[in-house]
């Protein structure tokens, strides 16, 4: 259900984890424009602070919210426990991302402010995608988080590499966001309305039986079967699903190692709260056209993204293709269509974005001046050089593979299981095939950690104290809860309660 609010009102309290993270940004970007130069101390703790503000607002609307979720500016943003819970889990990735930022800039010589405003700003368009209530809405959302990433992907300015990743992430975004945009034209031609509870009620119609009851049925209509599914393939390309994946491996590898720690968190969680929360008030009704297709696209997302990382000998193009794999997994839940799947994939969202944050925080350290050398000999001996790194990292890696007493276990359980309660058989076993395969990858680098003798030239790299916290937050997280995972999990579950 939702609360009746008077549409000429604003509840800015709704609006308050948008308007921190915004305004954030915004503010920050005024205040270097009025002053010579600001140290990048204080840029780092402006932008993290805004970051965390945004997420205390959100845990008191998460506490004032009743049964009832809130809608606000004419019912186009809405406030519900699914929306509050992803936007926590967007302020915390970004919180982490942006502690990577201050010594990476340094590092690289890149002065200025641009990388965190436009991670703030980002995260504003990926909270209005899960707040979103309009169809119009969700698009502005879409463009506002891709836009600044499409800059992130460019921002290293003397490595071609970042500038080709930049343009190619704009060109394969913006031809997939035509493909939202006339998703959206056709649902809006079948039911003319962009408002999504509205759409949710045009699916179904009503006819009066013999005995004079009414009886509510679904009748497939192709504009909106066509809307919908050009709205998956547009989502499918942010998620990087196969197969519109391509952009993925060389976007990663090009990028700069901390705008690819909040692509591979912040993004993938906000496409994955959009087609979550368009498949619930479109896709219920339709589960049997969409359904099949979708489990297709989970399947081809396991195995492509499991085999071809093992094959890679970079190992931050391996964790792009990692990353496909894990969108694989992520999709079971949501091709489960129950309540137990998108818990599960809720829980999946939450624990990743911890987990792959502090993997690439260590690649931050170890890619060395130019962030340019991913090679495995990076990772050799590196237990020897500096054991306390090696261990965070271990711990990650064997989340990553789905390892017992993690959260990449756990993931990895609740969505198969899922799987398995729904009927899908077959996709299980190719999950747990995907697993298996992925598992390599990760021994592979975990061998050359431990076992391997560190290069002759090799010497320890200083962990800033804002990198070493990221890392040991992710592992503590990873480890906490997958021995206790109850608190997350009951939070998941809670929030789909309110998906309306």
């Amino acid at each position: 259900m939702i609360a009746q609010a008077d549409p000429t009102q604003v509840d800015y309290l709704i609006l308050a984890p948008l308007i921190m993270m915004a305004f954030g940004g915004l503010l920050l970007l005024t205040i270097t424009s009025l002053t010579k130069r600001l140290s990048s101390s204080f840029v780092t703790t402006w932008s993290v602070a805004a970051a965390l503000g945004s997420v205390a607002f959100a845990v008191w609307l998460w506490i004032d919210l009743d049964t009832l979720a809130q809608v606000t500016l004419s019912s186009s943003i809405i406030a519900d426990k699914f929306s509050v819970f992803l936007t926590v889990v967007i302020g915390l990735s970004t919180a982490l991302a942006l502690m990577l930022t201050h010594h990476y800039l340094d590092r690289e010589e890149l002065p200025g402010i641009e990388m965190p405003v436009l991670m703030m700003l980002s995260a504003s368009g990926g909270i209005i995608m899960v707040m979103a209530h309009d169809l119009i809405v969700f698009f502005l959302g879409l463009e506002t988080l891709s836009m600044a990433v499409y800059i992130l992907a460019a921002m290293h300015r003397r490595r071609f590499e970042s500038q080709e990743a930049g343009m190619k992430y704009f060109v394969l975004g913006a031809f997939s966001s035509t493909f939202l945009l006339y998703g959206i034209a056709l649902i809006y031609g079948s039911t003319g309305t962009m408002n999504l509870a509205e759409i949710g009620r045009a699916t179904w119609l009503a006819r009066e039986l013999a005995d004079g009851s009414i009886e509510f049925y679904y009748e497939p209509d192709g504009l909106m079967l066509g809307g919908l599914a050009l709205l998956i393939v547009g989502l499918a390309f942010k998620v990087g699903a196969v197969p519109f994946h391509s952009w993925t491996p060389d976007v990663y590898q090009g990028s700069p190692t901390p705008s690819v720690a909040f692509m591979a968190s912040v993004v993938k969680v906000a496409g994955f709260a959009g087609l979550l929360r368009l498949l619930s008030f479109l896709g219920r009704p339709t589960i049997d056209d969409w359904g099949p297709p979708l489990e297709v696209i989970a399947a081809a997302t396991l195995l492509v993204g499991a085999f071809s990382a093992i094959v890679q000998t970079d190992v931050k193009r391996m964790l792009a293709y990692s990353s496909i794999s894990h969108a694989g997994f992520i999709l079971l839940g949501v091709t489960a269509g129950t309540d137990n799947g998108v818990a599960a994939s809720l829980f999946y969202l939450a624990t990743y974005s911890f987990l792959v944050i502090g993997t690439f925080a260590v690649l931050t350290l170890l890619s060395g001046a130019g962030d340019a050398d991913f090679s495995l000999d990076r990772f050799r001996g590196l237990s020897r050089r500096q054991p306390a790194l090696a261990l965070a990292l271990l711990v990650l890696l064997l989340a990553q593979a789905g390892v017992p007493l993690t959260t990449g276990f756990v993931a990895k359980f609740e969505v198969i299981g899922a799987a398995v309660d729904n009927g899908t058989y077959w996709l299980a076993i190719i999950a747990m095939l995907a697993a298996v395969v992925a598992a390599f990858l990760y021994i592979k680098v975990i061998v050359s950690m431990f076992l391997d003798e560190p290069a002759d030239d090799a010497a320890a790299v200083e962990v800033p104290r804002l990198v070493g916290a990221v890392v040991a937050i992710a592992a503590i997280v990873t480890i906490v809860f997958g021995i206790f995972p109850g608190p997350i999990d009951d939070l998941a579950r809670e929030a789909f309660v309110f998906f309306i």
